[in-house]
């Protein structure tokens, strides 16, 4: 791979991509190379980009099959496949989730490029659930092991509804236009790897078999493992950057923390596989269909 240069950026997850220039299309070997990074650092990091909408498709597509935007969520005007994360469109991002989990098939890597910075702020946090499955006590390892979790986009909110504006309860409206409800094994499989991963986030609401309030307590002290200090790449966004970030094995959110300054990135995501838990058993949907955003991967 003449000229590709890969440097980690902490121990757990994260490494910049340079040497090669992702807005034109790329040899198989330099996108088996790039796939290779993708596989062993979870997240990466490509400076000075130049690429625009139609060109971060293309380069998504040696991944995979290009989903549309979102399931419910409006694309950027005339582009489809792509979508605007805005902070005009309201902050639903601002919560640790792996994205779109609530479909059959979530996607398997999504990329994010910036074309509207705030002065400050406005980094995007990406933790490795690698890292998390592996730091946990035997015994609690076992537990998640043998669990499954339902995930839904009409989840609850921390703000309740009564403390929004309109304009906010319109995108909430929006995002649950369609009710999703699919149940994932809370330790997945990654299928190229092998490697093992809490599989929950923001949409994970309840473990099969259990309350509610037994769920949550399960789940936030699982998450706490994913969302430790050592296992996360705070990034800090820079012009013409694109972060690439396997969504199967990884967690992110978007911090608030700009004053409400405009901050846009552009969204593209490749379809993925059916999640498989320890034992090979897929996950199942219970409500909605989610063919008309996303193929199934081979």
């Amino acid at each position: 791979m003449s000229g590709i240069e890969i440097q980690k950026v902490t121990a757990h997850i994260g490494a910049r991509v340079s040497g090669i220039d992702i807005a034109k299309p790329l040899d198989e070997e330099s996108a088996a190379a790039v796939r290779e990074a993708l596989n062993i650092h979870k997240a990466l990091v490509f400076d000075d980009v130049n690429l625009d909408d139609e060109s971060q498709q293309a380069f998504v597509r040696h991944l995979g099959e290009v989903t549309t935007a979102h399931p419910t969520v409006a694309s950027v005007d005339g582009v489809p496949n792509v979508l605007p994360v805005d902070s005009e469109r309201g902050r639903a991002a601002n919560h640790w989730h792996t994205d779109v989990t609530f479909v059959l098939n979530p996607p398997q890597a999504s990329t994010l490029r910036s074309i509207t910075l705030p002065p400050y702020g406005g980094e995007t946090l990406i933790a490795s659930s690698a890292a998390a499955y592996r730091q946990l006590p035997e015994s609690l390892r076992q537990l998640a092991d043998t669990l499954w979790a339902e995930h839904t986009n009409d989840y609850d909110y921390a703000v309740p509804e009564e403390a929004i504006d309109e304009e906010e309860a319109a995108q909430r409206a929006r995002f649950t236009s369609i009710k999703y409800r699919t149940v994932h094994p809370v330790v997945r499989v990654h299928p190229l790897t092998g490697e093992r991963g809490l599989f929950i986030g923001g949409f994970a609401q309840r473990i099969v078999g259990l309350s509610p309030g037994e769920s949550r307590k399960i789940l936030d002290l699982l998450q706490a493992y994913v969302t430790r200090p050592e296992n996360i790449l705070r990034h800090r966004w820079s012009p013409n950057q694109l972060v690439l970030f396997d969504n199967r094995i990884t967690q992110h959110y978007a911090v608030d923390n700009y004053d409400g300054r405009p901050r846009r990135l552009h969204r593209v995501t490749a379809a993925g596989d059916i999640p498989v838990g320890i034992e090979g058993k897929e996950s199942w949907s219970i409500e909605g269909d989610a063919s008309h955003y996303t193929p199934v991967a081979a």
